[in-house]
């Protein structure tokens, strides 16, 4: 081993192949997409008229589509972070609690919405907000609330908030599923010693299961906001951004640039911008959180 760590040829031999995926997977088409957001092409084989940074002012001065839709991946940030992991934490002790088979049926039942396709979970969502045959206004029609009825998906005034309970319900699972690896992970002996100690219930949790989850909680943040920065396939297959922009997020907005409207110079400088926006997310909650749950 001592031999090939100082055979250099070895070395190169060994690091080359994934040298070489990072660049051909990464590296390049980053730099391709940075040439290409200082053009005006059409899209690949078409002729390249260079515009320097005319796309990135329009961006950044002009597209209030562009701000809506970073505004809404923001919203769905926070809604991953305010309501999915508080109710992800609450159901993770609480399977944790209950123990034996029933911990075991509840668990599969609430990480079935991630293993199924992203196309059935668009459709089920779609028939269950149908203003005409929906579930949920059919519902609103038999306890008398016919007045509260609505075309779900596709007013302006319930769109958004329909499209961010979807994904906020089809992604429970995967934040369920961390957090109760995490509380599955405390040991039980720290219970009984706090319970001696005078603590039950809530103040039990408190005390010892929230602080011994501030690991798992950092992590679970910064891949919240990742996810709400580059959520696309549920937002495509259900409103499209629609209606208007009111539900348009970035990954769809993207797409929609560079496919349909056949900006592909355009829609590769909202995607550098994309990639910073998802750097500094990441940053931003790197340094605020994991360092808390490093002081505790």
């Amino acid at each position: 081993m001592h031999r090939v760590l100082h055979n250099k040829t070895a070395i190169f031999l060994f690091v080359f192949p994934g040298l070489l995926l990072f660049v051909l997977t990464f590296l390049a088409p980053m730099l391709l997409s940075g040439y290409y957001s200082l053009t005006d092409t059409l899209g690949p084989g078409t002729k390249i008229h260079m515009v320097g940074l005319q796309n990135y002012i329009d961006l950044i001065v002009h597209d209030t589509k562009f701000w809506k839709a970073l505004r809404n991946a923001v919203l769905l940030g926070l809604g991953f972070i305010l309501l999915q992991h508080p109710i992800c934490i609450f159901f993770a002790i609480l399977l944790d609690r209950i123990g034996g088979k029933a911990e075991k049926v509840f668990r599969t039942i609430f990480f079935i919405p991630c293993v199924i396709s992203v196309v059935v979970i668009s459709k089920m969502w779609l028939s269950i907000l149908d203003p005409t045959f929906g579930m949920v206004n059919k519902l609103l029609d038999v306890i008398g609330l016919d007045a509260l009825k609505h075309a779900w998906l596709g007013e302006s005034g319930t769109a958004l908030g329909s499209m961010l309970f979807i994904l906020i319900w089809a992604g429970f699972g995967w934040g369920l599923l961390f957090y109760y690896a995490g509380v599955k992970g405390i040991p039980e002996d720290l219970y009984e010693a706090a319970s001696l100690d005078g603590a039950s219930g809530l103040r039990l949790h408190l005390r010892i299961t929230i602080p011994l989850l501030a690991p798992v909680i950092a992590v679970q943040v910064t891949l919240a906001m990742i996810t709400a920065l580059k959520q696309m396939e549920l937002v495509f297959l259900t409103t499209n951004g629609g209606p208007g922009d009111s539900t348009q997020f970035l990954a769809v907005y993207l797409y929609n640039k560079a496919f349909s409207a056949s900006q592909y110079g355009y829609a590769n400088a909202i995607s550098i911008l994309f990639i910073i926006v998802c750097l500094i997310a990441t940053y931003l909650s790197n340094k605020f959180i994991r360092s808390d749950a490093t002081e505790y």
